[in-house]
């Protein structure tokens, strides 16, 4: 019987990427709820929206009463929870609104979940779960180059957005613990790909150095990420989501550490191949080196044998392949769907919201 998956945040990066793959690889029916802030973007569900198992509600997951209504006309057997203020600079010029959607947005859904949990049979019971997709930022940083991420990592978060995710964390295992919810928690790597919004270090990089612009690169570059394709990400949360256990942690990382700074030498390179630049001269002639930010985390790793040994899940690309589909896809949507984030056309244009 084909699960029926409300996606909160499926307008947003990674959000559509799970919407996507539901669509294209189930018979699934996809509820997403988004806000639409400045980075949810529909026209990252372009290729969904015309399906009959796909429909949208522009909802802020803190308004109780609309999310009380999707999930009684709904009727949902899983919540994927995606939906957060993610972007670690802005946390720091303006805390408040990653307190209120990550903090308050996340207890507003899961009362509103617990509601109509409470409300179903014993069987349908049995089949909902509540999966919760977080950061590794919640842990702060690895000091040694041997260590790792695993799902018994203390908490010690850096930043306000990863403080603000560590407490929503906190909230959904507690909602499992107190009042039986059958939660799950993700926590994954940085995710990289299609449809990633133009503020973040890869698009930004890719974009900057097409225009001819700086690329800023924070202190010397040394901060080390483990790097995860953003389908591959998909398919490990609808793994979880369906056949995890309730209860537990599954941390999600693509094996692929890289410093800052060898990321975006890479990006150049591919750029160079693709797309050189009119003057024969290297994209790398315009890394620029600026001020690093308060608290920024040196080195994130996870250690995912947890998710590959009881799920079966492993990434499909290596960072070499990831990336090299990245660049492309910018290379490829550059003037369409980049152009209209960059304007600010997207907004204007919300498929049929009326926006």
């Amino acid at each position: 019987m084909a699960n029926r998956i409300i996606v909160t945040g499926g307008a947003g990066f990674i959000g559509s990427a799970v919407v996507r793959n539901i669509i294209a690889n189930t018979a699934d029916q996809v509820c997403v709820i988004d806000k639409l802030t400045y980075a949810g973007n529909l026209e990252s569900l372009a290729e969904v929206a015309d399906s009959d198992r796909f429909r949208f509600e522009q909802v802020d997951i803190c308004d109780k009463a609309a999310l009380d209504k999707v999930f009684a006309d709904f009727a949902p057997t899983h919540v994927m929870h995606l939906a957060a203020e993610s972007h670690v600079d802005r946390s720091i010029d303006g805390p408040g609104e990653f307190i209120q959607t990550n903090i308050v947005g996340t207890y507003t859904l899961l009362e509103a979940a617990r509601k109509y949990f409470n409300s179903l049979s014993e069987a349908d019971k049995a089949k909902f779960r509540f999966h919760h997709i977080s950061t590794d930022e919640v842990y702060g940083d690895l000091e040694g180059p041997e260590d790792f991420f695993r799902e018994t990592t203390p908490y010690a978060p850096s930043s306000p957005y990863s403080a603000s995710k560590a407490a929503s964390d906190h909230l959904v295992r507690a909602w499992k613990r107190t009042f039986k919810l059958p939660t799950l928690v993700t926590n994954c790597s940085n995710n990289y790909g299609p449809y990633h919004f133009p503020e973040k270090l890869i698009p930004l990089v890719i974009l900057h150095a097409l225009d001819g612009k700086e690329l800023p690169v924070y202190g010397q570059g040394l901060q080390i990420r483990d790097w995860l394709y953003v389908e591959d990400h998909a398919r490990a949360l609808y793994l979880v989501a369906t056949q995890g256990v309730p209860g537990e942690t599954y941390n999600i990382g693509g094996h692929n550490e890289k410093r800052n700074i060898d990321v975006v030498n890479k990006i150049c390179e591919l750029l160079d191949e693709l797309r050189p630049r009119q003057d024969g001269k290297p994209y790398a002639e315009q890394i620029v080196y600026v001020q690093d930010r308060p608290g920024h985390d040196m080195r994130y790793a996870i250690d995912a044998d947890k998710i590959a040994r009881e799920l079966n899940w492993k990434p499909q690309e290596s960072f070499e392949s990831g990336i090299r589909k990245t660049v492309e896809w910018y290379l490829q949507h550059k003037d369409d769907w980049c152009a209209r984030v960059l304007s600010g056309e997207y907004k204007m244009e919300r498929l049929g919201t009326g926006e």
